[in-house]
């Protein structure tokens, strides 16, 4: 085969290789456009069950509401900027979860919405989510921004102040540099 003819061999393969990814960027965001307002509408049905059984205030509901959002969409702009699994993220062994809690997780962290993130998020540049005390968080490590001590949490819980300096604010710490 001559190099013109080779030549015209891969520009063709290379457009096709364009639509077919044309395509499937057309089928994942249709898939984020139904899947995350599927995300928000189930935890939102969690807060009003969650009301409707006296657990907690319709107030206290829309915080705890929030906080799970947050922690759901922190780990996605993670996972779709590093490229790498929740383990990273969470700064411990996926062993110690229980495998409902785990499963949970990774099904809140759409897929789909990852893959378009990829295209969105500049590679390096991963903008931390602050923790504040008070605020509720799920599974993970935070470090205290004031002296850099590590709070591990196995299991969602309140978010209180530093042990080592009383610091109020918290970055989450994964494998990344």
């Amino acid at each position: 085969m001559n190099d013109l003819s080779n030549s015209s061999l891969l520009v063709r393969a290379y457009r096709r290789m364009m639509e077919r990814m044309k395509s499937r960027l057309e089928e994942l965001e249709q898939a984020e456009k139904t899947a995350f307002p599927q995300l928000n509408a189930s935890i939102e049905h969690a807060a009003e069950k969650a009301v409707e059984v006296g657990e907690l205030t319709r107030e206290e509901a829309q915080l705890i509401g929030g906080y799970l959002k947050r922690d759901l969409e922190d780990a996605g702009h993670y996972l779709a900027a590093t490229g790498r699994d929740l383990r990273a993220w969470l700064r411990f062994d996926l062993e110690l979860l229980e495998d409902r809690l785990l499963d949970f997780f990774q099904q809140g962290v759409d897929q789909s919405r990852l893959d378009l993130l990829k295209f969105e998020t500049p590679p390096g540049r991963v903008e931390k989510e602050r923790y504040r005390c008070g605020e509720i968080t799920g599974l993970g490590t935070l470090q205290c921004e004031q002296c850099g001590e590590w709070v591990v949490f196995h299991a969602p819980a309140a978010i209180g102040p530093c042990l080592a300096c009383g610091g109020t604010s918290f970055l989450r710490v994964t494998d990344e540099p």
